[in-house]
């Protein structure tokens, strides 16, 4: 596939790079319901469809549940569907994700990431995303407009070749609501990258199927059995999507970017676009100030992506691992941290390494702040949960 020639560039938020992606996939259902930080997604959508940009049904519901439910059905009988949620939608909407994972739908679900009530903020964490971390869906973290663009794209592809659902999720407010130059592919392109290809089982009167059913124990376990195989073969599939996108727009990302790793002796593992714009940042003053300092940001959440990262921390003396989301009561209080001391533990990967809690609420990160991770790590790890920016 060559790369196309003609360029477009746009002044997008990362909301609005989503509808795009959108408009340029051809989907044919959207169901919507408003919740700040992603309504201006959903507001683009229904001017593209009123105008005639996209031939697409845009189903008005009465919450988040409804929302995922509706694109549920539509997606069992065969369409192509998108939706977009944030925060307490999320949560609301979270019977359902098991729902959609659990039948195989090629849903793609955006969520400009908020943080989750009580108390209520409207302003930007991870919490509710990584409270649907384990619901087999696969999980992107995109940290600019144009990756989050990029990657809605991909998602298609990928969802429709695994059989999975698929959130892309990015800073709300930090991302979806600033406004950066976003490369937008020719739509036609798009849709030869993303081909309508038919799904061995969909809702048709035609050939009756039935999806969903009440199961015995004699079987449950094997269908939850198919689900761990196939986000397996996800982690795969995302390599190959990504490789296949690059070589088709000249854009690729990989599922783990390393930034200055090649020679670094201490990195900060991380996700989102504040968290890692404020890391490539810090390392650049470390090693300005004597510290080989590196970021590794993760891409591909789910299914976790654990060669690429024990590859990319393989040759550091220490690392932090930078969560910006609290598990509440677990032995360590970030979800990231427990993915990453997980695997370097199965793996025999020895490395000393500390969890520090960031960003909580849309809680500021100063570069000084994540400069003094680097310098804490060079001075020896501490094996405590690190609170950073709280006031104690």
């Amino acid at each position: 596939m060559q790369i196309q020639k003609t360029r477009k560039i746009e002044a997008l938020t990362s909301n609005y790079a989503v509808a795009y992606a959108v408009k340029a996939a051809d989907v044919d259902v959207i169901a919507v319901y408003p919740i700040t930080p992603q309504t201006t997604i959903v507001e683009k959508l229904s001017e593209f469809v009123a105008n005639g940009e996209l031939n697409a049904e845009l189903i008005h519901v009465e919450s988040e549940h409804s929302a995922l439910s509706a694109v549920v059905g539509a997606s069992a009988a065969g369409a192509r569907v998108f939706t977009a949620t944030s925060s307490q939608g999320l949560e609301l909407a979270h019977e359902v994700l098991h729902i959609a994972s659990g039948m195989r739908l090629p849903i793609v679900m955006a969520v400009p990431t908020r943080a989750v009530s009580a108390p209520i903020s409207i302003h930007n964490d991870y919490g509710d995303v990584m409270n649907a971390r384990d619901v087999g869906w696969v999980i992107y973290i995109a940290a600019s407009a144009q990756e989050v663009y990029d990657t809605v794209i991909q998602a298609y592809r990928l969802a429709e070749r695994a059989l999975l659902p698929v959130i892309v999720a990015y800073d709300g407010f930090l991302m979806s609501h600033t406004v950066e130059p976003v490369e937008l592919n020719d739509e036609e392109e798009v849709r030869k990258f993303l081909p309508r290809t038919p799904r061995p089982y969909t809702l048709n009167p035609r050939r009756p199927v039935t999806m969903g059913p009440l199961t015995s124990p004699d079987w449950y376990y094997e269908f939850k059995y198919q689900q761990v195989l196939a986000l397996q073969e996800a982690y795969k599939i995302a390599k190959d999507v990504d490789a296949e996108y690059s070589r088709a727009f000249g854009r690729g990302y990989g599922v783990v970017e390393a930034y200055r790793m090649e020679d670094a002796d201490y990195a900060i593992v991380t996700y989102g676009g504040a968290a890692y714009g404020n890391a490539k940042a810090a390392a650049d003053l470390a090693r300005e100030r004597g510290i080989a300092a590196g970021v590794v940001r993760i891409r591909l959440y789910r299914p976790f992506p654990t060669a690429d990262v024990l590859k990319a921390v393989s040759g550091v003396k220490a690392l932090a691992v930078l969560d910006r989301a609290i598990m509440f009561g677990g032995p360590a209080e970030g979800p990231l941290y427990r993915d990453v001391a997980t695997a370097m533990y199965m793996s025999g990967l020895d490395k000393p390494a500390v969890n520090v809690i960031h960003g909580i609420g849309q809680r500021t990160m100063y570069v000084e702040d994540l400069y003094k991770i680097y310098t804490m790590l060079r001075e020896g790890p501490r094996k405590e949960v690190v609170f950073m920016g709280v006031r104690i």
